[in-house]
This record gives structure tokens, C-alpha cells and sequence, in this order.
């Protein structure tokens, strides 16, 4: 039975709707790290000090707002708007995807990062690929902790977004998880560099070279996603919750 089973799934996962899923997840990643990274870049150019600048941050955490509000968007209706292994993750341990398809998911996003940062290292000859880093003051636990914090709250703003349950947010979905980025940039960009992503941080690490406390960018992600996709699902809005006690609990807040 198991061999069938997975046949079965892998087959589900190579039909024509998939495949352009997998292509809608390669483009959003794509113009993701793009911006994300070429920001970064940009303002190594501009500012003298970037490091050390303020500004500097906020270019980047407004650069990801902008990115993944559109990424998500653009990608909504064909992929879901993952634009992130961490989310592909945590939608396939609470059983939204099968394996296999979180596989092609991890690939397409992947190889999309490392495309975006050869395009802009191509593109910006001479110029340095930025790579992740923490704090030297920070341990790679505490660093990776973070990472899982912030990672939670994008992943739980994503499955709030994305709920079938709640009324059609439209545009105002993506722009949530956008704006969830670019807050946790804004409060750990310093310290871990506001990754949440591992995709993003495997790119520019390949490109530039640099795989030190890589496993930082993956690790705490993961598990800061799954328990955020699992949370949500089983705990705040399970789905045999009665729509009549979600919204007597709306109620209540609001007065």
C-alpha cells in the first residue's frame, strides 16, 4: 500500500495545475530575494557605513514589506503565496501539501534564490553579495531562537491571510504578511538579520561563499513555522471550532 501511496502523491504532485505552481513559486522567490538582497546591496553602495547606519535597515525592511506583499500576491492563486520553505514546511506538517509537492516547492524557490543572486552579481559587476549574519555578541542558539520567533509570527500572519474561513481579505492578506516582515527586519535585523527565510539566506550564502551559521537560517525557521502552522490550525481555529463560538469570541474583544 505505501508504494501506491506515494506513486499516488507523486503523480498528484506533476499534473499541469502543479507544475505551474512550481513555476509561480520560482518567479515570486525570484523578484523576492531580487529585492530583498539587492536592497542590501544598494545601500552598501549609498552609505559610506552602511553596517552602521540606520537607514540602512530601514531600506531593507521597507524592501520587504514591498517584495513580499507582491510575491505573495502574484503567487496567491496558483501556489498559494509561499514564497518560503519555511511556509512550504509548516503547510506540510499540519497536512495542507503532500510531500512531494513540498519537495518541488523547496527546489523551485531554492533555485529561484540562487538565480536572483547570480543575476545581481552578474549585473552589479564588482560588487559583494551580502550574506546573513548575527551579532558577534549573539550565540548561534540565541540567533537561531530568533530567527524562530520571527519566522512564527510570518508564518502565523500567512495562515490568518490565507484562511478560507475568514472573509475575503484580497489584497489586504499579502499586505499583512509584508508588513509582519518588515516589522521583525526592523526588530532584529541587527542581531540575526531578519531572515525568516531559508531560502533567501541559502542564495546569497551559495553566491557569496559564506555558509557560516547557515544552519541558523534553517533550523529555528522550520521550527518557529511549524508550530505557528500547528497552533493555528488545532489550537486558536481548529477546524471543528463552530463558526457561532469563533465569533462569540470576536464579540467579546471587541467590547
Amino acid at each position: 500500500m505505501a508504494p501506491t501511496s506515494l506513486s499516488a502523491r507523486f503523480q498528484q504532485s506533476v499534473t499541469p495545475a502543479s507544475l505551474r505552481a512550481y513555476l509561480a513559486e520560482f518567479i515570486s522567490t525570484f523578484f523576492y530575494v531580487f529585492a530583498v538582497v539587492g536592497s542590501a546591496m544598494a545601500s552598501r553602495k549609498l552609505l559610506p557605513d552602511a553596517a552602521a547606519d540606520p537607514s540602512s535597515l530601514v531600506i531593507v525592511a521597507i524592501a520587504n514589506v514591498f517584495a513580499l506583499s507582491s510575491a505573495v500576491y502574484i503567487a496567491a492563486s496558483a501556489s498559494g503565496g509561499h514564497v518560503n520553505p519555511a511556509v512550504t514546511f509548516a503547510m506540510a506538517v499540519s497536512g495542507h501539501v503532500n510531500v512531494p509537492t513540498a519537495l518541488f516547492y523547496w527546489i523551485s524557490q531554492l533555485l529561484a534564490s540562487v538565480m536572483a543572486c547570480i543575476f545581481l552579481k552578474v549585473t552589479t559587476v564588482g560588487q559583494h553579495v551580502p550574506t546573513f549574519a548575527i551579532a558577534e555578541e549573539m550565540t548561534g542558539f540565541g540567533a537561531s531562537l530568533l530567527e524562530g520567533v520571527m519566522t512564527f509570527g510570518l508564518v502565523y500572519t500567512v495562515y490568518a491571510a490565507a484562511d478560507p474561513r475568514r472573509s475575503s481579505l484580497g489584497a489586504i492578506g499579502p499586505l499583512a504578511v509584508g508588513l509582519m516582515a518588515g516589522a521583525n527586519v526592523l526588530a532584529a535585523g541587527p542581531f540575526s538579520g531578519g531572515s525568516m527565510n531559508p531560502a533567501c539566506a541559502f542564495g546569497s550564502a551559495v553566491i557569496a561563499g559564506k555558509f557560516k551559521n547557515q544552519a541558523v537560517y534553517w533550523v529555528g525557521p522550520l521550527i518557529g513555522a511549524s508550530v505557528a502552522g500547528l497552533l493555528y490550525d488545532n489550537v486558536v481555529f481548529p477546524p471543528q471550532a463552530p463558526d457561532s463560538a469563533r465569533r462569540g469570541v470576536s464579540e467579546g474583544v471587541g467590547v
